[in-house]
């Protein structure tokens, strides 16, 4: 299966193993040691331009992109439903559980209602709001998930560019580590990651990532900052508050959370429509392949991953 590799801050490859993911279409990520991305590498792409081409005529198609966006916001909706409802069970508060039960049956509606939602050229903005109204009310009970140090790790809302707390640091760094393998898994698969269906184009906005990377969110980012916060791995020390407000991570924070990514990238988790264990940085390009397959008329819907 096609991957991609990361290259941190002054590390290097050598040359024999960039000849090797030349030839095998691996991409090579050059990552700063903050973690942003500086260039890519890839070799010369052997998919046919057949597929891009179908994608564009996609995109242009309002009902197609309801139609796919429809499946990525219920895939996202279910694993944000399946992170409270672990969070519930693992509760011992009768009151905190019964907030999260509540946001849990309000997530369910939400899926209940994309299921109804017809994929006519005027349902597309229906379907964002959906998503928009889903995680206003699935953040509004994420600080219920934390078992330890909440009161050093306080969270209301999410808030970006900046962020204006520790939380919302830490998603926003480990989002954009999730984007850059949807980046990655998307050109490995042929398609243009820029090209999106869920997301508006923008210049200079990897639309598809976006969308492929929304159901990711909730079990790959959003437990992986629970996991490090419950278990102290990071703390109030790995982050600075610039004039203004802003939080950002100190050079150590930024590296311990690139470190804890890696390493949960190499975990086995079960891959609910193929039936088998996948390490966790093969899932985007598996999910890519499947959007491929979707387009090319393989298959009839665009099945997002929801893992057991």
């Amino acid at each position: 299966m096609l991957e991609s590799i990361c290259v941190f801050g002054a590390s290097t490859i050598s040359p024999p193993a960039l000849d090797l993911c030349w030839e095998h279409g691996v991409a090579v990520n050059y990552l700063s040691e903050f973690g942003y991305l500086q260039a890519r590498m890839t070799g010369v792409a052997d998919t046919s331009v057949t597929l891009r081409r179908t994608q564009f005529r996609a995109a242009d198609e309002p009902a197609k992109c309801a139609a796919i966006a429809r499946h990525l916001v219920a895939g996202k909706i279910q694993n944000s439903r399946n992170s409270l409802l672990r969070a519930a069970r693992e509760n011992d508060s009768p009151d905190e559980q019964k907030r999260l039960t509540e946001v849990t049956d309000g997530l369910a509606r939400q899926i209940q209602h994309l299921s109804q939602l017809s994929t006519s050229d005027h349902q597309l903005d229906a379907i964002r709001g959906a998503e928009g109204l889903a995680s206003n009310q699935y953040f509004a009970v994420f600080s219920l998930m934390l078992k330890q140090q909440r009161d050093l790790f306080t969270f209301s809302a999410r808030s970006r560019r900046p962020p204006r707390d520790r939380i919302n640091c830490l998603l926003s760094f480990l989002y954009a580590l999730v984007r850059h393998d949807c980046i990655a898994a998307l050109t490995a698969a042929g398609l243009d990651p820029f090209v999106g269906f869920l997301h508006v184009d923008r210049p200079n906005r990897p639309s598809l990532a976006l969308d492929l990377m929304e159901e990711f969110r909730p079990w790959l980012a959003d437990r992986l900052a629970i996991t490090m916060i419950n278990r102290r791995q990071i703390g109030p020390e790995h982050f600075r508050e610039r004039e203004g407000g802003a939080v950002e991570f100190t050079e150590a924070g930024r590296k311990l959370v690139i470190t804890a990514y890696q390493q949960r990238k190499q975990e086995n988790l079960n891959h609910s429509l193929l039936d088998c264990n996948l390490r966790v940085s093969q899932l985007p390009f598996v999910q890519a392949r499947v959007l491929a397959r979707h387009l090319r008329g393989d298959i009839l819907d665009y099945v997002p991953l929801v893992p057991k």
